[in-house]
């Protein structure tokens, strides 16, 4: 699950940076969220057939007439799937996007590594994720995978947020750091996993109030920035949110 989710964050951010330096949304025949959608489709109505263990045993059980292929007879099936995912979905759109990047920042005589700075949030956030389950004594992606996910969207799309309204209003500069803000909780619960290895497994805190607390961070930031940008919106047009005033005769 950890790396499904990985995958996913790697594309859409890849996919975002592309659009934000581009300003165009390009979705050939053959693309990531029709597909993508697809796919998760079929599995899941494939999974009601055959059942979820289907996915956990071996591949040369799953796929008898594919047992002859090195190497991968051995791997549980949901493995094979998410490293062909990798090499056949992953590799090839985050390529594309950062390819169709790196023509517009040469057009323009700009810095590519300045371009690709603007994923750091996203790798930060993702990388702090996956250091938090490892770290953690009660295996939080295991136990409570929802509340995980719950919290990483809803930071995920603040810093979604954000770089749609810079690229909107035009005003890039500070977007980094903003962008930042939605990882100031991962250092307080990644310390909280290390505390465990001090205090024979317990950690300091227990990790499903730090799960909530994390969960209510992104909440209140999303709310935030959601609330702030509604009133400054309102503020320059000069109207209120929600209501609707009659026309002077």
């Amino acid at each position: 699950m950890v790396l499904n989710f990985g995958y996913f964050v790697d594309q859409l951010a890849a996919f975002l940076l592309s659009s934000f330096f581009t300003n165009t949304l390009i979705l050939p025949a053959i693309n990531g969220p029709t597909e993508g959608l697809m796919i998760i489709y079929a599995a899941h109505f494939y999974t009601a057939f055959v059942g979820a263990e289907w996915w956990a045993q071996d591949f040369a059980k799953s796929l008898p007439f594919l047992s002859w292929v090195p190497f991968i007879s051995e791997i549980s099936t949901v493995k094979v799937v998410l490293y062909l995912m990798i090499a056949f979905g992953v590799i090839p759109t985050v390529t594309l996007n950062v390819s169709n990047v790196h023509k517009v920042v040469q057009a323009r005589n700009g810095s590519m590594l300045l371009a690709l700075a603007m994923l750091y949030p996203y790798c930060v956030l993702l990388g702090g994720v996956i250091m938090w389950h490892y770290l953690s004594p009660s295996d939080i992606m295991g136990k409570y995978p929802h509340l995980v996910v719950l919290g990483t969207g809803l930071a995920f799309g603040f810093l979604v947020g954000r770089m749609i309204l810079a690229h909107l209003c035009d005003e890039p500069k500070g977007l980094k750091t903003n962008m930042c803000l939605s990882l100031l909780y991962l250092p307080f619960a990644i310390a909280n996993s290390l505390t465990a290895r001090l205090n024979d497994g317990v950690p300091l805190v227990d990790e499903l109030w730090v799960l909530l607390g994390y969960c209510l961070f992104t909440v209140g930031l999303y709310l935030h920035f959601a609330t702030s940008v509604i009133h400054e919106i309102t503020a320059a047009l000069g109207i209120c949110c929600f209501r609707i005033t009659r026309k002077e005769a």
